[in-house]
């Protein structure tokens, strides 16, 4: 339980950090979609480790394999099994976590709910696991295309920098020209010199994505429990390293008049009715309106640093603990493609719904 999500549009993602390999099951991807195979693997390229100074030098290609539900690169309708496998496991730098509980981590949360975990880089709980999230993600993404959606996602904080990006006008080029992805070239310098200094110490930073859905039609989303901003919500936090969601104007909404907040209506020159602001982030009533879907989503520090910490072992006995092994010093830019393919997969299975109904945005 807990390794699956969506109504159906459905993935299950399996595998541990330091096993033979990751992956997932698409169930529910609709028969005669032509996938570009080489898209899939540019976005788990985006994740992968290694790929800058910023992040862990654990070296992965995390080169796909497509192992069912695909024939001559089209969907067939039928489960959809993607595989990455490990090549780059050190499980000896685990050996002082096998005594001792990381701080902050989910060694300790692990055994109390199932009296055993794979030691060697958290098991389940490694964002590693995530990348069976963002080939699924990739597939969705394809899928939405086909209706008009995209979606881009940026590094907007780190540690209390924050960047002034206009998110109508932002790209995904905008984005990754730079190892931080964050399209403010100003505020990504500022960044990167934070997340070096952090790595230097030892220690890390936290921040802020930000993300924009555009071309989501009015319609898609629940009444009451199944709320489009509820589901997206619940994708985000299931995200390794995120502490909170916002939508739309999210907390800042608290400061403001209902004058202030309410999107006033008002007819399109196309003839679409649409809102002249967008502090509900695209969602009303748990119900898209049509404009772009905004959220934030704020990523703690990385749980494991480079320093001596105090904690206990399996017994409560105090100890000193000083891990080993290769961490992101910020997680942030390798969250953006996780975020983008959450997102997607939310959208996707939404747009499923709404089409059972006969209704295809």
């Amino acid at each position: 339980m807990g390794s699956s999500f969506g109504a159906l549009f459905c993935v299950t993602t399996f595998g541990e950090s330091h096993g033979p390999g990751l992956g997932v099951v698409i169930d529910g991807c609709p028969p005669r979609l032509a996938l570009d195979l080489a898209q899939i693997q540019a976005e788990l390229d985006r994740r992968r480790p290694g790929q800058s100074r910023l992040v862990s030098q654990r070296k992965e290609a995390d080169q796909v394999e497509i192992l069912s539900g695909v024939l001559d690169g089209v969907t067939l309708g039928t489960p959809i099994a993607m595989l990455i496998r490990n090549a780059d496991a050190r499980s000896k730098d685990y050996d002082e976590v096998s005594r001792a509980y990381r701080p902050s981590h989910a060694d300790y949360t692990y055994d109390a709910k199932y009296g055993i975990r794979a030691i060697a880089g958290g098991g389940r709980s490694s964002a590693r696991e995530t990348a069976g999230r963002v080939a699924a993600g990739a597939v969705a993404q394809q899928l939405l295309a086909t209706r008009g959606v995209s979606i881009v996602a940026w590094v907007d904080e780190v540690h209390g920098i924050a960047a002034a990006v206009d998110d109508a006008k932002v790209t995904r080029a905008d984005v990754d020209v730079n190892d931080i992805r964050c399209p403010d070239p100003v505020a990504a310098a500022a960044m990167i010199e934070r997340v070096e200094q952090a790595r230097k110490d030892g220690d890390s930073v936290g921040g802020v994505i930000r993300v924009v859905a555009r071309g989501v039609p009015a319609g898609w989303g629940e009444p009451v429990f199944d709320k489009l901003e509820a589901d997206l919500a619940k994708a985000m936090m299931s995200i390794p390293a995120v502490k909170g969601v916002e939508n739309g104007a999210g907390f800042a909404a608290t400061r403001m008049t209902g004058s202030e907040h309410n999107d006033l209506f008002h007819r399109r020159d196309d003839g679409t009715i649409g809102t002249r602001t967008n502090r509900s982030g695209g969602i009303q009533g748990g119900i898209s309106n049509g404009e772009p879907v905004t959220l934030r989503i704020a990523f703690k520090p990385t749980a494991t640093i480079m320093r001596p910490q105090d904690t206990v072992d399996r017994d409560g006995n105090p100890t000193v603990l000083t891990p080993k092994g290769r961490h992101d010093p910020c997680v942030l830019p390798r969250a953006v493609p996780i975020v983008e393919a959450m997102v997607a997969l939310v959208l996707a299975d939404h747009a499923l719904r709404q089409a059972a109904r006969g209704i295809v945005g």
